[in-house]
């Protein structure tokens, strides 16, 4: 385990950068010309920064970026 000490801005910032990441993820995912093999490393990309934005974020934000169980294929 690592930990990691930031101050406001800085958890501010990789908020903003962690959303902005997982925007782009989740836009990946609904594309249908991406290949599965592809898709299933987003997938895997996802869940890591999701957990970490889960940290930073409020739960009310943390709603915006969770993705439907029909969206698990």
């Amino acid at each position: 385990m690592i930990g990691i000490m930031l101050n406001k801005r800085e958890a501010k910032e990789m908020e903003y950068l962690l959303k902005k990441e997982l925007e782009e993820l989740l836009s990946d995912l609904k594309d249908d010309q991406i290949e599965l093999m592809v898709k299933s490393v987003l997938e895997e990309r996802y869940h890591v920064l999701f957990r970490i934005f889960t940290l930073l974020a409020s739960p009310a934000e943390c709603t915006r970026f969770c993705r439907k169980k029909q969206e698990y294929k």
